[in-house]
C-alpha cells in the first residue's frame, strides 16, 4: 500500500534510526559492518527496498524472514519444552559480531496465539536471555545498534476498524513520508527532545505524581536515572521515558487504550499498587489473561517504565493495534504508558560497564521475562516532587512544560 517513493524515504528513515540509535551509545557505522534484517512477508517490498540500500553503504547484510501465524501456532501447539528452549548452534556467534538489526514488523494475524497459555509463550524468552545480554553487551559498548518498524497489514486494518488504504495513510502521516525530507524532520525532533531530557535530567526528582480521571499514582524515580527517547530505536517513536524504582510505586493506574498482547483482546486495565507491587488487577475485557500474564514471573507485577508523549510531537491520533504506535499517540491530551515488567538498564545514568546484576538489584531496576506496555490517553497533570522539597508541574494537557 505504499508508493516506491514512500518506501525509499521509509527506508532512508529506518536507516537514521539504526545510525542515531548506535551514535547515543558512542559508535558509529563502517563498511563491513554486519546488519540483521528480519522482515514479515507484508513487509516484503520495503525489505527489498531497505537491502539495496544497505548494500550500497557497503554493510554485509543478513535477511531473515520472520515466522508466518501458522508457523507460530504450530511451533507452540506441537513443540515440547526443550523445542521451546531451542536456541541454533550459531546464534551465539551472531550475535557476538552483529553490528546492528533492523525489524520490520508486518503481523498477518494479531489473534493467532490468543489460546496458548502465557507461561509457555515465555519459554522461548527466558532461553534468549543469554543472546539478550550478549547484544546488550555490544549496544553498551557502541558496536551495537537497531531500529523497528511497522508497515501496514489486513490484521492491523481490521482490528483497528479501518480500511486497508487509510491504514497505511497513517502509517505515512506518522513517519512524515508524505514530506519531501522526512530524515530532516526526524533529526528536528530528536533535537526537540534533547531540550527536554536535558532539564529533566537536571530536576533532581525524587518521585513524581501522576492524576488523571482515573489515576492517582506516585513513582519514585530512583538513584541515578536518566530520562531517554526519540533516540532511533523505533520507527515512529515520539515518548520520552525512564525506567523507575520500582519498589517506590504507591496508587492506582488506569489503562483506557485497548491493546493485543499475545493475541489476546484486553481493556480497561485498573492496577492498584502498594509497596511497589501490583496488589489488585482488574479489566474491563480480557481480565483472566492479565492475570495470568502478571503472574509469569515475580517482576511482572513491577514496573519496568514509564513513558509520556508530548502532542506537539506525534501526528498519531487513532487506534492502530499495535504498541509502537499506540503507546506514541499524539491526540487531545497526548498519552503516558506504565510498562510491567523488565526494566531498560539504558536509563542507568553512569557508566554502563559499572552496573552489574547487583547494582540494578541496589537501584530497583525491574527484571522480568514480560516488558508490558500500557497505555492512558486522559488529560492528566504531572507533578515532580524534587529532593529539595519542591514541586514542579512537568507535564500538563499532553505537552512537557
Amino acid at each position: 500500500m505504499l508508493t516506491t517513493t514512500e518506501l525509499n524515504k521509509y527506508a532512508d528513515v529506518l536507516i537514521w534510526g539504526l545510525e542515531t540509535a548506535r551514535a547515543g551509545m558512542g559508535g558509529k557505522y563502517k563498511k563491513g559492518d554486519i546488519i540483521h534484517v528480519s522482515y514479515n512477508l507484508d513487509a516484503l517490498k520495503l525489505a527489498e527496498v531497505l537491502y539495496r540500500k544497505l548494500l550500497q553503504k557497503g554493510f554485509n547484510v543478513i535477511m531473515r524472514m520472520n515466522d508466518t501465524p501458522k508457523m507460530d501456532f504450530d511451533f507452540f501447539d506441537v513443540a515440547d519444552k526443550n523445542q521451546l528452549k531451542f536456541l541454533s548452534p550459531w546464534s551465539k556467534s551472531l550475535y557476538n559480531h552483529l553490528n546492528g538489526l533492523i525489524a520490520l514488523s508486518a503481523p498477518a494475524s494479531l489473534t493467532h496465539l490468543s489460546g496458548v497459555d502465557p507461561k509457555k509463550l515465555t519459554i522461548p524468552s527466558k532461553a534468549r536471555k543469554p543472546l539478550n545480554k550478549i547484544r546488550d553487551k555490544r549496544e553498551q559498548s557502541g558496536k551495537f545498534g537497531w531500529t523497528l518498524c511497522l508497515m501496514p497489514t489486513e490484521a492491523l486494518a481490521k482490528q483497528s476498524k479501518m480500511p486497508l488504504k487509510k491504514y497505511a495513510e497513517e502509517i505515512v502521516k506518522a513517519c512524515y513520508l508524505d514530506k519531501p525530507n522526512p530524515v530532516k524532520i526526524w533529526k528536528d525532533l530528536s533535537r526537540k527532545s534533547k531540550a527536554i531530557k536535558e532539564r529533566l535530567n537536571n530536576l533532581n526528582i525524587d518521585y513524581l505524581h501522576i492524576e488523571s480521571k482515573n489515576i492517582n499514582l506516585k513513582i519514585k524515580l530512583g538513584e541515578k536515572r536518566r530520562w531517554l527517547g526519540v533516540s532511533g530505536h523505533n520507527i515512529p517513536s515520539f515518548e520520552i521515558f525512564t525506567s523507575p524504582d520500582w519498589r517506590g510505586a504507591e496508587g492506582v493506574y488506569y489503562a483506557n487504550m485497548p491493546g493485543y498482547p499475545s493475541g489476546n483482546y484486553v481493556k480497561g486495565v485498573r492496577l492498584v499498587f502498594k509497596n511497589g507491587r501490583v496488589a489488585e488487577i482488574s479489566a474491563e475485557k480480557g481480565e483472566k489473561f492479565v492475570k495470568k500474564r502478571l503472574a509469569i514471573d515475580k517482576g511482572a507485577k513491577q514496573i519496568g517504565e514509564i513513558s509520556f508523549t508530548d502532542k506537539r510531537f506525534s501526528l498519531i491520533t487513532k487506534f492502530m493495534a499495535s504498541g509502537l504506535y499506540d503507546e506514541n499517540v499524539g491526540g487531545k491530551y497526548g498519552n503516558c504508558h506504565l510498562a510491567l515488567g523488565r526494566s531498560f538498564t539504558d536509563a542507568f545514568r553512569g557508566n554502563p560497564k559499572k552496573l552489574t546484576k547487583k547494582l540494578e538489584k541496589k537501584l530497583g531496576f525491574n527484571d522480568s521475562t514480560l516488558h508490558w506496555d500500557l497505555i492512558n490517553t486522559e488529560n492528566k497533570k504531572v507533578t515532580a516532587h524534587l529532593k529539595s522539597g519542591r514541586k514542579i508541574v512537568i507535564y500538563e494537557n499532553g505537552m512537557f512544560k
